[in-house]
């Protein structure tokens, strides 16, 4: 019997669940495409393929509230081979698809990577999360947060297979986590390319509340200690929400760090607080930004009609690698990608503004904040939607950042931290 092989687009269109089956999709002996993943999974959430009839498909899901469970207690125990899924990325035996993954220095375009992997992670919810007995699900699964993106090796090449991999490790009453390995065909042989950790929650079906999730029940020693790891996520995730730098002062060694930076700016020949000089070798904040901006179209969209989370994922890490590439004046490399963090969602028409900033640098390593926010040119009001944190490593030393401001010496320290828990974690 032939191995299912799913070739995953942008879309969160492209996600099936575990009752898309192996032998639902098979065509005379053939691997299912993607239009057999796609209608598969119109047909569980009741999505269309044309914006006009998508928006009328929506509307029928708020039938689908009298589904969720009233309690976690009321949902059946999964294991984590239930939602264990391997899905393929042709791109060795599949030249046409090289394109459209493929950079101008004949690379792996991570963007799109990042694209594949959130898809993943709804698609293992979803698994986790099926009920044979319904016909359409009524959750509505999106990412809350990417934990971590840890890069085993920094070159993707364009011309050889990718495999993903991943299952559901740990969960709550209403959130999922998920966690997924890529590797590559080289040699005769996969070797590992990154290890990525996504935070799902499960919603009703207009997206709104809260939804139940079925419990976990980890199999031997092995899952075990998954399940303790994910536990042991939570409660780091809540400790650094409590420690932002938006809610308390910095710490002590901190803020000897920061008064260091601005000793070191002062004008010597002069006593003023406000002469300040760049020292050798340093580029001010203020000078290495980079910002775009996107109109969210309906080809964006998810299949819960908002902008596709793996869209913004990409459009965030392009501006910020080129960020980085600017600062350092050479291309850099992807170490990686930690704590994206979804606060809204992102509705077809908005104004999407990204602003990326290098916020730390060490030796060859440069850390780039990405934040974005939607823009209602009516009310000229501006929302934050997500903030991105990548690492990048560059073949060369690169120039230190300065920040001028106190605004500045927070986003430096912030960035410090994200370094730090990259290299040290």
């Amino acid at each position: 019997m032939l191995s299912p092989r799913f070739l995953l687009l942008r879309s969160t269109a492209s996600l099936t669940s575990r009752s898309f089956s192996v032998g639902a999709v098979l065509k005379q002996g053939k691997a299912p495409d993607m239009a057999d993943v796609r209608n598969r999974l119109r047909e569980i959430v009741g999505a269309s393929t044309n914006w006009s009839d998508h928006q009328q498909a929506m509307s029928e899901r708020l039938s689908l509230s009298d589904m969720l469970a009233k309690s976690q207690d009321d949902l059946p125990l999964k294991r984590m081979k239930d939602s264990r899924l391997e899905v393929h990325l042709p791109l060795g035996s599949e030249p046409q698809l090289r394109e459209k993954y493929l950079t101008f220095h004949n690379t792996v375009r991570f963007g799109r990577i990042l694209e594949d992997l959130d898809s993943l992670a709804v698609l293992i919810s979803y698994s986790h999360t099926y009920n044979p007995a319904l016909k359409k699900t009524p959750l509505s699964i999106v990412t809350a947060l990417v934990d971590k993106i840890d890069m085993r090796q920094h070159i993707i090449y364009p011309d050889c297979d990718i495999k993903f991999s991943g299952h559901v490790t740990w969960v709550g009453k209403t959130s999922i986590e998920a966690k997924m390995h890529m590797s590559q065909y080289q040699n005769g042989a996969y070797s590992p390319i990154l290890d990525a950790t996504f935070v799902m929650v499960a919603r009703d079906p207009e997206n709104k509340r809260a939804a139940y999730v079925n419990p976990l029940k980890p199999e031997g020693p092995e899952e075990e200690k998954l399940f303790q790891e994910g536990e042991a996520n939570k409660v780091r995730r809540v400790e650094l929400s409590t420690a932002s730098l938006l809610k308390v002062a910095p710490t002590d060694e901190e803020r000897k760090i920061v008064h260091g930076l601005f000793l070191n700016t002062l004008d010597t020949k002069t006593v003023s607080f406000r002469s300040r000089l760049l020292p050798p070798n340093s580029v001010w904040m203020e000078d290495a930004k980079l910002k775009g901006l996107e109109i969210c179209h309906p080809q964006e969209r998810n299949i819960f009609n908002r902008i596709f989370g793996g869209f913004l994922m990409r459009k965030a890490y392009e501006l910020g690698w080129a960020n980085a590439c600017s600062f350092g004046g050479c291309r850099p490399s992807l170490m990686a990608v930690d704590d994206i963090l979804f606060q809204k969602p992102v509705e077809i028409g908005s104004l999407l503004l990204l602003s990326s900033q290098v916020c730390y640098t060490q030796g060859n390593h440069i850390q780039v904040r990405v934040h974005s926010e939607v823009f209602d040119p009516l009310t000229r009001q501006h929302n934050t939607t997500n903030v991105f944190h990548f690492t990048f490593i560059s073949d060369r030393e690169v120039p230190n950042i300065i920040p001028m401001t106190y605004g500045e010496s927070m986003l430096y320290l912030d960035g410090k931290r994200h370094f730090n828990q990259t290299v040290d974690p």
